[in-house]
């Protein structure tokens, strides 16, 4: 556990609104008194409009406190029920670092332009003492109305902070910390060494531009003084890098879990992404972009690469593996979306839609039923059973259809479909052939000019699985010929980075073919479930260590963290656990509960130990041999 610095903590000032917690109290105050009137939102925002002209400078302090009060309309029974919402409003960072308050509160004065009604219960739960808490009173008529504040407190006043300050006359360094420009008006006055534009909740420009550092989060002041913290690194710190346009429910999960997110609309090739890839630490992708071994060897803080999307094979993942980043992908999240694209296409097929509707659109009439047939009863192969093939299965025998399937491991059939044991018994058999079979290189022209032949005469094909797995002037050449009655393809060997480059395939143009740009999990359902999943999974493995469902990780589910937690990847050799106790054991380290699993090319060991240590023990523990990634939770 870190420990102070042998030097006294500079004292550190405190604002309350906006900083220590996320709301103005006043706005809130306003809201609780108006709730119920007609003219409560304008109220409320014409409050909120002058908070923000006040704490920006634009207007003097006691200018905008004035009109505020004005138009408050308050009564001394709104403030029970103003502390219980402020109570639950405590910046996040702060609330996580209750614990360093308690430890400091003798260091730590909340210096506010707000009211002490207020503010001292809230803080009191962090330790700072009523003389600590220096801020405006309230004035009350007889009947307990709001009438204004008490005009010969400083801080009613404008320059009342610095004021404030001289009075407290502090014999050492001074921190400010503040949202407001009243805050950096202090350190203009040379009452504090320096100030820090505190911009968890909101950010003023003119503000932060007078700043000596900018403090997204309280974390980051922590690490900077290295001073005792709940985190072990500031989530502000982490980079994501977010290609292809996932769903936008991720970008807003990792920006409020605290992270930098940079996103980037397209896919980057291999050169590109070794330039953006530098100082990121979680990389989230969908199926174009490739992490190739260069990639990797350029990610120097890569910790987890995330695939919104259900395959991998556009990852290195024993690279990815042997340096330690492990790899998340949503195995379930888009199944429901692909199965019924895949059901649509079956239909749209069989009733030749592909030709008669670019007809209709030209104004002919071709009202024919020539090569057009119903679905029920026809045989439906499915090459692959996994999580959307065996899904399929069930749709299709529920609209009449009878399901065959192969694959290469055993799986249990569902319902009455019938289980293959070669992929020429199933071609030979199928009216109806679609495959959902994974993208590893094994499986390249999985299906060929060998396979075509092997359909029955006329019957439908459809891809709905990865673009290289299928030959596709094989296809062609079965279309063309009249083999086969028509294809569905949503997958291609090489596909468009962007929506603006061109499409080429030879495909294009044949009659009875669907043509779809790989949207088979398109769908606002399927990518918000995505967008929600890979995220949930990336986090708990950065906050956690939790590695289930990683897809090139060992798999652990850990307990609750309750005390450090030692996060320790290495090459699989014998000996390394070893190597480790005895680290710990030598620097008289307990350990709490330990946590070990390996396959065939890592092992990866979590090791929670009591918070008091020395910190030379971490340096040991980085140089074990076979090292490859080591990190402390806290």
């Amino acid at each position: 556990m870190l420990t102070p610095a042998a030097a006294p903590l500079p004292y550190l000032v405190f604002d309350f609104d906006s900083t220590f917690t996320q709301v103005e109290g006043l706005d809130e105050l306003a809201d609780i008194a108006l709730a119920g009137q007609p003219n409560q939102a304008e109220v409320v925002a014409q409050i909120r409009a002058l908070t923000d002209r006040g704490m920006s400078g634009e207007i003097g302090l006691q200018d905008s406190l004035r009109q505020r009060l004005a138009l408050l309309g308050a009564h001394r029974r709104h403030l029970a029920p103003l502390v219980a919402r402020l109570q639950g409003k405590v910046s996040a960072s702060i609330e996580r670092n209750g614990d360093f308050f308690r430890q400091f509160a003798d260091r730590i004065y909340v210096v506010s332009s707000g009211f002490r009604e207020f503010i001292e219960p809230v803080v009191a739960a962090f330790g700072i003492a009523p003389e600590h808490v220096l801020a405006n009173t309230f004035t009350f008529d007889a009947a307990g109305h709001i009438t204004g504040c008490d005009a010969g407190n400083v801080l009613s006043q404008d320059g009342g902070k610095i004021r404030q300050l001289v009075l407290l006359d502090l014999a050492g360094p001074v921190y400010v910390l503040g949202d407001g420009y009243t805050d950096y008006q202090i350190r203009e006055a040379g009452l504090a060494d320096k100030f820090f534009a505190y911009t968890e909740n909101v950010a003023r420009p003119r503000v932060v531009a007078q700043a000596d550092e900018v403090l997204p989060t309280f974390d980051e002041f922590l690490y900077q003084l290295k001073l005792p913290m709940t985190l072990s690194y500031p989530k502000n710190r982490i980079k994501v890098l977010l290609l292809e346009n996932p769903d936008a429910r991720a970008a807003e999960l990792f920006r409020q879990e605290g992270y930098q997110v940079e996103e980037v609309k397209g896919g980057l090739d291999e050169d590109e992404l070794m330039a953006r890839i530098e100082g990121v630490s979680l990389l989230g992708i969908r199926s174009k972009t490739q992490v190739t071994a260069r990639v990797l060897a350029a990610a120097n803080r890569l910790i987890g690469i995330g695939a919104f999307c259900i395959g991998t094979n556009q990852i290195d993942l024993p690279e990815a593996m042997r340096r330690g980043v492990a790899v998340f992908n949503a195995p379930f999240s888009n199944t429901r979306s692909v199965v019924e694209l895949t059901l649509g296409e079956i239909i749209v097929l069989s009733r030749r839609i592909p030709e008669k509707n670019p007809k209709m659109h030209r104004g002919a009439w071709d009202k024919s039923a020539g090569g057009a047939f119903e679905i029920r009863g026809k045989k439906l192969g499915i090459v692959g059973y996994g999580n959307i093939g065996s899904q399929l299965s069930v749709v299709a025998e529920a609209v009449g259809m009878q399901v065959l399937y192969f694959d290469r491991a055993e799986k249990l059939q569902l319902g009455n479909a019938t289980k293959c044991r070669t992929l020429n018994e199933l071609l030979e058999q199928a009216d109806i052939v679609t495959l959902h079979i994974d993208g590893r290189p094994e499986n390249e022209n999985f299906v060929g000019e060998a396979e075509f032949a092997r359909m029955k005469p006329g019957a439908l094909f459809i891809n709905n699985a990865r673009g290289h797995v299928v030959s596709v002037p094989a296809l062609a050449a079965a279309l063309r010929s009249g083999h086969l009655g028509g294809a569905a393809v949503d997958v291609f060997p090489h596909e468009p980075k962007t929506n603006a480059e061109a499409f080429e395939s030879e495909l294009r143009g044949l009659p009875n073919v669907l043509l779809t740009p790989h949207i088979g999990g398109s769908t606002a359902e399927a990518q918000r479930n995505i967008a929600e999943f890979v995220p949930e999974r990336l986090m708990q493995y950065i906050n956690t260590g939790n590695t289930q469902q990683s897809v090139n990780f060992p798999n652990i589910e850990l307990p609750a963290q309750a005390a450090h937690r030692l996060i320790h990847v290495h090459a699989n050799v014998p000996g390394v656990l070893a190597d480790i106790n005895n680290v710990l054991a030598a620097h008289h380290v307990n350990i709490l509960g330990q946590y070990l699993k390996t396959n065939e090319a890592i092992g990866y060991v979590i090791t929670d130990i009591d918070k008091e240590y020395n910190q030379e023990v971490i340096q040991a523990l980085r140089d074990v041999e076979h090292t490859i990634k080591f990190r402390v939770l806290y």
